[in-house]
């Protein structure tokens, strides 16, 4: 395998992994979209697809409503960070041990009794607040309980993404697309909050999101796939400990890991605080709070979308680096404007820069791993990007509390900034790292 630098390696695996689908003569608009977004082309990655976006809408309906609910109680933006910082500290124990439940079980029977779990407790969650028996600490706790189950769930969904293709040479689009579900969502989920916390309250909202779970475990009851079988250890502390030996000897992996981990807790965490800003600065309700989240999902999608359809296109120098650097001077910008205008032109810079960003690192990291160690990777990648982002929101949560929301924004995006420019000026070597490991590893 080629071997010139960590970007261009990975493109050249990704080209001769992702060749173009002709799907046909038709010249209709269909027949163009499809051509263009080769991971429709499976069956079973289609009926996924319609029901992870239909169960993440639901999702995304429990985050605005969330959000707005403990700032009702709390009127604290430590409160509204805690909650946060509830929902992904279970990941910082239990990815790992996630990860070797993922390759060691059915990945699909795995996510169907995750769906499952996160369906009781939005119900739990709907039924206190409609009662007006939730309290703040209900809140926390039931976000605590669905971060566990997360701590499981997201490792095998993504993992699950190889098998669910028919082609290999799919999986760079299903990769990217799988994205698409979360942000495609997030345009969609909270304008219709908005609209449904306006017309039945909040605790509807979160009853409305119990239910979407359905359509992903009938989707997955329709799936037929051959699963990836690894080869089982009887001790699991030794499968973490050669997960986390082959992750952080890997060059490429070990640098994306690293990098998903800091933009995770000092770029990510600036979405902790949307509630806040949404009543604080720009004296905006529920609803308006739906449309900010709606901004930066719209430029998330555009980009999960040019990744999907032309990741073999376009160098992944372009998302990974230059995506971080645009990523922090667009929440730098947000973090000084006044004007509500500006602030969904920011947003959407934030969200396209962002979320191309992580796709491509997702995308990355999936075709460099050995699909024996694809679940203990895929939960070290969740442990980095969801486990540490309570550091990030217990960080931001208490520096808005004593200097306000701008200056904890502006911190963040300050040092994202500075780490992107030291990830470009370690490009070379990485390279060099990643040259060894190859000769070492044929």
């Amino acid at each position: 395998m080629s071997q010139q630098n960590i970007i261009n390696e990975e493109d050249e695996y990704i080209v001769s992994e992702s060749t173009e689908i002709n799907i046909g003569e038709s010249v209709g608009w269909t027949s163009k979209i499809l051509s263009s977004i080769p991971a429709f082309k499976s069956k079973n990655y289609t009926l996924y697809f319609i029901g992870q976006f239909v169960s993440m809408i639901g999702t995304w309906l429990q985050v605005v409503a969330e959000g707005w609910l403990i700032f009702q109680l709390s009127h604290s933006a430590f409160y509204v960070g805690l909650s946060a910082a509830a929902s992904t500290l279970p990941s910082l124990f239990l990815s790992l041990i996630g990860g070797v439940i993922v390759d060691r079980f059915s990945k699909k029977k795995i996510i169907i009794i995750t769906q499952a779990c996160s369906m009781v407790l939005a119900f739990i969650l709907g039924i206190l607040t409609i009662t007006n028996s939730i309290t703040v600490w209900h809140i926390i706790i039931l976000a605590f309980l669905l971060g566990v189950v997360q701590a499981i769930d997201i490792p095998a969904r993504h993992a699950y993404i190889s098998e669910l293709v028919d082609d290999k040479a799919l999986l760079t689009s299903a990769i990217a697309l799988n994205s698409t579900i979360y942000n495609g969502a997030r345009v969609i989920g909270p304008t219709i909050a908005g609209i449904l916390i306006g017309l039945f309250g909040l605790g509807m909202a979160f009853i409305f999101n119990s239910i979407s779970y359905i359509a992903v475990i009938i989707a997955l009851a329709y799936i037929n796939t051959r699963p990836i079988v690894p080869k089982i250890h009887s001790s699991p502390i030794k499968a973490i400990r050669e997960g986390l030996k082959y992750a952080f000897s890997h060059p490429i992996i070990k640098s994306l890991l690293i990098s998903s981990a800091f933009i995770s807790v000092f770029g990510w965490s600036y979405s902790t605080l949307m509630p806040v800003i949404a009543k604080d600065v720009f004296n905006l309700d529920a609803a308006g709070l739906g449309f900010l989240y709606a901004a930066t999902g719209l430029g998330a999608l555009l980009a999960t979308i040019i990744i999907s359809a032309y990741s073999h296109k376009i160098n992944a120098y372009i998302f990974i680096v230059g995506g971080n650097i645009i990523f922090a001077l667009g929440l730098l910008l947000f973090s000084f404007t006044t004007s509500l205008l500006f602030a969904y032109i920011f947003l959407f810079i934030i969200g396209f820069s962002l979320v191309g960003m992580f796709a491509m690192i997702n995308t990355t990291i999936q075709h460099a791993v050995n699909d024996q160690m694809r679940g203990r990777v895929m939960s070290i990648y969740s442990l980095f990007f969801m486990g540490f982002a309570p550091l990030g929101n217990f960080e931001i949560g208490y520096v808005a509390d004593k200097f306000g929301t701008e200056i904890a924004i502006r911190i963040g995006a300050i040092i994202v900034l500075i780490f992107g420019i030291y990830f470009y000026n370690n490009l070379s070597k990485i390279n060099k790292d990643q040259e060894v490991w190859n000769k070492a590893n044929i």
